[in-house]
């Protein structure tokens, strides 16, 4: 009897060490939606693809990604919000659906705080100004002067989606330089840029991973950046705060979101699952040259960071007097 008990704890030990060290026993049984809120082909849906192949590996289930782009993300997240909360459809998100939205759009269909739960965070990114076409070799200052003198003071810049942080920005610029720069939304970078590129807009707002691939090409170039510091991707491109534009130090992030009462231990596994995907080598480069900062965190480190986020802007808009719609 004591040798049939020795096999048989010996095999409780076995599977234990099997279930904690085979991804695809780790994995819940069904496939994984991960919504992006934009069009293919932009940053958002680049980065989603590039995580969910080994997404799938460290999960042992397919985890594909479906654009439901529209109304700067709003339509996925509405989407999330009615979706069953065990661990089958996630978003992937950055700040502007999460934070931005809530704060000026009161008929958003959706509180994130209320709706949704963070899973995990991977990543921070900056938000830039770029220019093409005849503004190509100009610096933001020397853009500026040249809508005041040439263009009467009037000059459309694109921006991905309205009641955006870069639709902000462009609304900053124009008080603070006594412009009439006027904030083209589009629904999504992709056909801004196309725009951009084929001149019938010579000015954007986008993030760096949006615009990174055509400032590499030649075909636009990125004069400022957000944050504190310069972006590695981008040594020679200052900060607005360098020069002289204050108010847009703060980051924007990336993060995985699951619609409220999914189980903690459905979100604990994801997020184990995307910290071992950003440990690896060829995760790392490819997001690097998309222009991100990888930076891991938990779902409580997410929270935290959304909500600081949150906060700091819900200041910056109240100081330009954007009332909520």
């Amino acid at each position: 009897m004591f040798e049939i008990f020795k096999i048989q704890i010996l095999r409780m030990l076995l599977l234990s060490f099997f279930v904690f060290t085979c991804p695809l026993v780790l994995a819940q049984n069904s496939p994984i939606k991960l919504m992006v809120g934009f069009p293919a082909g932009g940053g958002s849906d680049a980065i989603a693809r590039i995580l969910a192949e080994k997404l799938s590996y460290f999960l042992g289930v397919p985890v594909t990604v479906e654009n439901r782009a529209g109304n700067g993300g709003q339509i996925a997240a509405q989407a999330l919000k009615i979706a069953p909360p065990d661990g089958s459809v996630l978003f992937l998100s950055h700040d502007h659906t999460i934070s931005i939205l809530p704060i000026i759009n009161k008929n958003s269909g959706y509180d994130p705080k209320k709706d949704f739960v963070p899973v995990a965070g991977f990543a921070s990114f900056a938000n830039g100004f770029a220019l093409s076409g005849n503004f190509l070799n100009k610096s933001l200052h020397e853009f500026l002067q040249s809508v005041r003198t040439q263009q009467q003071g009037k000059a459309p810049v694109g921006v991905p989606a309205s009641q955006s942080v870069p639709e902000l920005l462009v609304k900053s610029l124009a008080k603070q330089f006594e412009l009439d720069l006027i904030a083209i939304p589009y629904k999504g970078s992709t056909p801004m840029i196309a725009d951009m590129v084929s001149n019938q807009v010579n000015s954007g707002v986008a993030s760096v991973p949006d615009f990174i691939k055509f400032q590499n090409a030649g075909m636009l170039h990125m004069v400022a950046v957000m944050g504190t510091r310069r972006q590695a991707i981008l040594p020679d491109t200052p900060t607005f705060a360098e020069l002289g534009i204050k108010g847009f130090e703060d980051l924007s992030y990336y993060g995985i979101f699951a619609p409220k009462g999914t189980p903690t231990a459905t979100i604990d596994r994801f997020s184990l699952a995307l910290k071992n995907v950003l440990e690896l080598p060829q995760i790392q480069q490819k997001l690097s040259a998309l222009g991100l900062t990888i930076e891991y965190m938990t779902s409580d480190m997410l929270s935290q960071r959304e909500s600081i986020y949150s906060k700091n802007w819900a200041q910056i808009i109240a100081r330009m007097g954007v009332t909520a719609q």
